[in-house]
């Protein structure tokens, strides 16, 4: 019987291989065995200077999570409007060919969901149901006044003040 043994600092490796007879057509390898031997113990000043600080930053969507839950309910549903105002924007941009971000579709997405799963967490903390909801959900729907996303008052505003300095030149 064969046996290759490789030794690390913690633990042993032992590739045991048995005589196969000419007969036989299996594999001739029988497994590896692994065997933990405990070592001198390390001092701890070598342990704590190889560890990983333990301050840790809070994640770009934590922070995010934070910003939304200190904002009235109000306050989160018209950002939510201007929010799909602003995705209907880039859906219109994609359709005429001009350029914009691709990221902004995933990423407006993303901050629409976690306005409306905060918008959610409120309605439970008050008691209200699923199905009233879904109710209260359709009513506010039916109330939104069409509006022009503010990137499109941006554009409005821009192109307005370029008329007046050319005008302002021209006189």
């Amino acid at each position: 019987m064969l046996s290759l043994s490789i030794a690390s600092p913690g633990t042993a490796v032992s590739f045991l291989r048995g005589s196969a007879s000419a007969s036989s057509k299996s594999s001739s390898f029988h497994g590896v065995r692994i065997q933990h031997q405990v070592s001198a113990r390390v001092p701890a000043a070598t342990i704590a200077s190889s560890r990983k600080p333990l301050v840790v930053m809070m994640s770009k969507r934590e922070a995010q999570l934070k910003e939304i839950r200190a904002k009235t309910t109000e306050e989160l549903n018209e950002e939510v409007i201007d929010l799909k105002g602003e995705l209907f924007m880039l859906r219109l941009q994609k359709s005429a060919r001009n350029e914009f971000k691709s990221s902004d579709f995933r990423r407006m997405k993303k901050m629409v969901a976690r306005i409306l799963t905060v918008r959610r967490e409120r309605e439970i903390e008050e008691g209200i149901g699923k199905r009233l909801s879904r109710k209260l959900d359709r009513k506010w729907k039916k109330s939104i006044v069409v509006r022009p996303p503010p990137s499109l008052k941006k554009l409005q505003e821009e192109e307005a003040a370029e008329e007046a300095a050319e005008a302002a030149k021209s006189a």
